[in-house]
């Protein structure tokens, strides 16, 4: 079932009509207009260059790695972020457009994605503003800042967490060594 409202984030101010691209990973397939549900709108609240691991807790998720990876963290959603990212996140100005789901179908259920094969106009668009703030307003999150991403990338990629979205991470810093 889709949701009444839909979500797109982009640090564009004025967008009057969303007209479906083309997808980068796809070229070949078709053009697409991509929207997030409310659960998942918070893997958004970051500048859109912004590499990021989120993981959420299932009933998958082994007692080891619940530890492992949430430890004492009431929160059942980790973001992570390298911390070079910090300076950007606090000076990116994002905007909130909501959408009608009509129209749109579900592409993801872990990670929130709905598409739409056809142009959308926004309900209406709104800034966000603080991220950090706004990513710290939700009580079932919790965000960590690390140096690199690709020690956390590995391990929940090799773990039973079966809830993540690996997202920009072509914008990650290379791995220390």
């Amino acid at each position: 079932m889709v949701p009444d409202n839909l979500y797109h984030y982009s640090e564009e101010p004025d967008i009057l009509r969303f007209v479906p691209r083309p997808v980068s990973s796809d070229p070949t397939g078709p053009a697409l207009v991509w929207a997030i549900d409310e659960t998942h709108a918070v893997n958004y609240w970051l500048p859109r260059e912004c590499p990021r691991v989120i993981y959420r807790q299932s009933p998958k998720v082994s007692e080891e790695d619940l530890g492992r990876f949430f430890g004492s963290s009431s929160a059942d959603t980790v973001i992570v972020v390298e911390s070079t990212w910090l300076d950007t996140i606090r000076s990116t100005r994002l905007y909130e457009y909501r959408l009608d789901s009509h129209g749109f179908e579900l592409r993801d259920e872990t990670a929130g994605y709905y598409i739409s094969r056809h142009p959308v106009e926004p309900l209406s668009v709104q800034p966000t503003g603080d991220l950090l703030s706004r990513v710290l307003s939700r009580p079932d999150v919790e965000l960590r800042f690390v140096p690199e991403l690709h020690t956390i990338r590995n391990a929940i990629l090799s773990s039973s967490v079966d809830r993540f979205s690996i997202i920009r991470f072509r914008n990650a810093m290379p791995k220390q060594v």
